[in-house]
């Protein structure tokens, strides 16, 4: 059911393998190589009895109150691939191919996206995050076109953490498995992982492989990942491997960080970077909230919204009070107008680059004119990145109230000094 798929990758560590009592999030969004993706705050909002939420493709209830989240998502669609909340939730979902696709993928209903954008603004823990997310798929599905060319249709794998706790997700159509993970590193790519250890899983689950035939008891231990992953996709099996065996390189010594998760991001030669197609990539440190020391500091979400990491800066964003990020990474709107809510969907197509993809091309289409040029750009863009990095580990290490000003414009600010050095 998917032509040319893409690929992602996500990744975390827990506090046992990166020794600062914090959990380290990473995610590369790789998508069709010319789609936007941009990074949007939205703030907390109250919502009234019986109002409804225009998701991508359908309309569900909504709730009484939803977080502050920021979000790294495809400009055309309601969901995002990946993002946080203002809780320390954070989420990236993978694309899987499972036995359960079939003619009612292409019935709109919510996509993984939207499911994980839900899993923010309802779940103030990386549990109740879970449980949103499986409720809402549960209660609605999965399903339509997960691309804007409308010929891309896929399940969903997610990683959900926070600085406490960490769990795989893994679904088949409604059906779903989840697996807590309890200590080191762990990585999802674009196959099932969950085997015969899974914490939670939806009603009836080996029921209804039983029923549906494809699994029998004389089969032996139920398999989740046995039993529900598309062999068709065996081909891209050896990106999982390399992701886990990059995590193990980096957390040998217990001290894996932030700048180790970004060089996994970056890095071409294991498959993890797809330079035609990562789109976005997402790095967050997630500290515990065990304690009143720990309590006071906040989590640190980088994110690029330019395709590449190699090439692309991450660029620190914090939740305090009056927090902005600017319109620098903000797509054209098109409200009802937009050809992907009007159908027949995608019958056209709108500009989509916000101001800072556009600055990005530019620098893309430079170096193939002048190399040599770029490479000192690219090497001054990555020592102010690294400069950021230090320079928010000792605001993170002194963390207190005078501190919110301080980083309230931290992303518009990086983004700002990044356009500046493509133009």
């Amino acid at each position: 059911m998917a032509s040319s798929p893409k690929s992602c990758d996500t990744f975390v560590a827990l506090p046992s393998a990166t020794g600062n009592g914090c959990m380290i999030f990473g995610k590369n969004s790789d998508r069709p190589g010319n789609e936007v993706q941009e990074v949007v705050y939205l703030a907390a909002a109250s919502h009234k009895p019986g109002d409804k939420l225009q998701c991508t493709y359908i309309d569900i209830p909504q709730v009484e109150k939803t977080y502050a989240v920021v979000l790294s998502k495809p400009s055309w669609m309601w969901g995002a691939e990946m993002g946080a909340n203002e809780r320390g939730v954070a989420i990236g979902n993978e694309a899987v191919w499972t036995k359960m696709n079939g003619p009612e993928d292409y019935d709109e209903k919510l996509l993984g996206m939207d499911l994980l954008r839900l899993g923010l603004e309802r779940g103030g823990s990386a549990r109740e995050s879970l449980d949103v997310i499986t409720a809402c798929l549960e209660s609605h599905g999965q399903g339509g076109p997960c691309a804007e060319g409308g010929d891309w249709f896929y399940h969903n794998s997610f990683i959900i953490a926070d600085g406490n706790e960490a769990w795989v997700l893994e679904t088949a159509g409604k059906h779903w498995a989840a697996e807590k993970v309890t200590e080191g590193v762990r990585n999802i790519s674009n196959q099932l992982t969950i085997g015969k250890k899974f914490d939670l899983s939806s009603a009836g689950l080996i029921e209804a492989a039983t029923e549906a035939g494809i699994y029998k008891p004389s089969d032996g231990e139920f398999n989740f990942a046995r039993v529900f992953d598309d062999d068709s996709l065996s081909t891209l099996h050896s990106r999982y491997c390399n992701g886990k065996r990059l995590l193990k390189k980096y957390s040998e010594n217990g001290q894996f960080n932030v700048s180790n998760m970004m060089s996994i991001l970056r890095d071409t030669d294991s498959g993890i970077n797809q330079e035609s197609g990562t789109c976005a990539s997402q790095v967050s440190m997630l500290p515990s909230n065990q304690g009143a020391t720990a309590a006071s500091t906040p989590a640190c979400h980088w994110f690029t919204a330019t395709p590449d990491p190699a090439i692309s800066m991450f660029k620190p964003f914090i939740f305090t009070p009056n927090v902005s990020i600017g319109e620098l990474t903000l797509s054209p709107q098109y409200g009802l107008a937009d050809p992907a809510r009007i159908k027949p969907r995608f019958s056209s197509k709108v500009e989509r680059r916000h101001q800072l993809y556009k600055a990005h091309e530019k620098l893309i289409q430079m170096k193939a004119a002048d190399e040599r040029k770029v490479n000192g750009i690219i090497q001054n863009v990555r020592e102010l990145e690294n400069n950021c990095i230090a320079d928010m580990e000792e605001i993170l290490r002194t963390y207190g109230e005078s501190s919110g000003p301080k980083v309230a414009q931290l992303f518009f600010h990086m983004s700002s000094m990044e356009v500046n050095f493509y133009k």
